[in-house]
């Protein structure tokens, strides 16, 4: 698609009904242009030639209209409210270029300065209309966050380019989702809440590792930028030469780890609603929350969010935790949840009955199925005392002595003692009984495609404070409430701007992680 057509110089200062008049003539010999090109006979068009050219058209179409529609604002616009508050006119026809969905648009607008000189000069039409000072409308500041969701910086600027015909540079895509990483927090933790909830609610809670830059890294990535040398300036010889400059890559050796990863906490929040058939039916209004920060704060937000969707410390409600069996979450998760009902994920306990049969048979034998699969049958039934029962059968027949049987032991004793200390969190057959839950799915699920597809992928290093912001705005996309967060969003601006704020959604800082208090 060919680029838009750059926009036509300002038609006089916004005071001038001229103007009007101008860009309301304008429109209407484009539109009459688009008209006449999609009547003309000519037929060696064909569809996909009409179809660029059009939209081509449609573009240029489309700036005179937003000129017009910012034109009006203006001249409807009351200073007096602004004047009341201790301004002063500084200029009645500021000059501003706004890059929109159809290409640069140039207008003038009011701008007043403080009488003590003690604040910044605002733009009266701009906090009317929520535009901030980042030259973009706030509809394509949508747009590329919210593909900065699913695809790198990169391939958004480039995907604009693509679709729009001109697109923001990468970094200021990156900049803008730096900028939105503060109120997404805020919005996960205070937004709206889902209407029509079930009965029961289920929390699932793990982990995900994002790779991230290493000291060494960060030192390359923010020194000095090495300067090309003669020759050659190709990507093959240009990389050669950079190699024979720094000398060979240190090798890892045997269990290093290049990834260097960060892990981030996931909890993932849903209920069940009981049909007519008796059974528990969902996920019903799933929620997602993932931050680089610590546990304790995203167990925190649980907290808090299931207090707000009517499930309290004190509720008569079912809850229920599911749990990968760590002690220490375990302990948080009770004083949290007091009356919740503590669920190991069954898949954690199976993967300990596969490692003892790993012991005595060949992985992938049919002697290792015949093995395992009666203690999971005892598993699912709940009935976890027998369970230990016969595995601590199988602990007394391995021999003390002989080759082998040390790491048999080992093996079989450490897998009894894990079990051992979660009877509690085991009553499968009766949770069964009552299909409450018993696997973390979900949330597995979760952090494949919540981290894992957008922030562990190849050649992807990051600063954990600049992946949290990634990772807010991916919770929200995900959670299905990207609109109604782009206009909660707005209108906070909105109401910074009607206070005379400098605002600005592109940001350099990073995001800070919340901490536990």
């Amino acid at each position: 698609m060919s680029p838009p057509q750059p926009t036509p110089a300002p038609l006089g200062c916004p005071g001038h009904a001229a103007a009007t008049v101008a860009l309301r003539r304008q429109a209407h010999q484009r539109l009459d242009a688009l008209l006449d090109f999609c009547s003309d006979d000519e037929p060696a068009l064909c569809f996909l030639d009409f179809e660029k050219a059009l939209l081509t058209l449609l573009l240029c179409l489309g700036r005179p209209l937003v000129q017009l529609f910012l034109l009006r604002r203006h001249q409807r616009l009351d200073l007096a409210a602004w004047l009341r508050r201790g301004y002063r006119l500084s200029d009645d026809c500021a000059p501003r270029t706004l890059k929109t969905a159809f290409g640069p648009v140039e207008y003038g607008r009011a701008y007043l300065v403080p009488c003590d000189g003690q604040r910044p000069g605002v733009h009266p039409l701009d906090a009317e209309l929520g535009l901030t000072r980042d030259s973009f409308s706030p509809l394509l500041i949508g747009w590329f966050c919210r593909l900065a969701t699913r695809l790198s910086f990169r391939l958004c600027s480039e995907l604009g380019g693509m679709f729009l015909g001109w697109a923001p540079a990468p970094s200021a895509v990156q900049g803008w989702v730096q900028g939105l990483g503060r109120p997404a927090y805020a919005y996960l933790s205070s937004g709206p809440l889902p209407a029509d909830d079930g009965e029961v609610l289920v929390l699932e809670c793990d982990g995900k590792a994002a790779p991230t830059a290493t000291e060494e890294e960060l030192a390359k990535r923010r020194g000095k930028r090495e300067r090309h040398g003669k020759g050659c300036k190709c990507q093959r010889h240009r990389g050669r030469a950079r190699r024979q400059r720094r000398g060979r890559k240190k090798r890892r050796k045997k269990g290093d780890k290049s990834k260097n990863g960060r892990s981030a906490t996931l909890v993932v929040m849903y209920t069940l609603r009981r049909g007519p058939d008796g059974r528990l039916h969902g996920p019903v209004n799933k929620k997602v929350f993932g931050t680089f920060g610590s546990r304790k704060k995203a167990l925190e937000w649980a907290r808090a969010q299931a207090t707000r969707r009517g499930f309290g410390p004190d509720t008569d409600k079912t809850v229920q935790v599911i749990l990968d069996g760590e002690l220490c979450l375990e302990k948080r998760m009770r004083r949290l949840f007091p009356n919740a009902i503590l669920t190991l994920d069954v898949r954690h306990a199976q993967e300990k009955l596969w490692l003892c049969g790993r012991q005595f048979h060949k992985e992938g034998s049919a002697e290792l199925r015949s093995w395992v699969e009666p203690l999971e049958g005892l598993l699912y039934q709940g009935r976890v005392d027998e369970l230990l029962r016969r595995l601590r059968q199988h602990l007394g027949r391995v021999s003390r002595r002989g080759p082998g049987t040390k790491g048999k032991r080992r093996t079989l004793a450490g897998v009894i003692g894990y079990l051992q200390k979660r009877v509690g969190l085991m009553r499968y057959g009766e949770w069964r009984g009552q299909d409450l839950v018993i696997a973390s799915g979900v949330v597995e699920g979760a952090a494949r495609y919540v981290v894992g597809e957008r922030l562990d992928n190849s050649g992807m290093r990051w600063v954990e404070q600049r992946a949290e912001a990634v990772l807010l705005l991916r919770c929200i996309e995900v959670n299905g409430d990207w609109d109604a967060f782009w206009g909660w969003a707005d209108r906070e601006r909105r109401l910074e701007l009607s206070q005379g704020r400098a605002v600005q959604v592109r940001s350099n800082a990073p995001t800070q992680l919340p901490e536990a208090a």
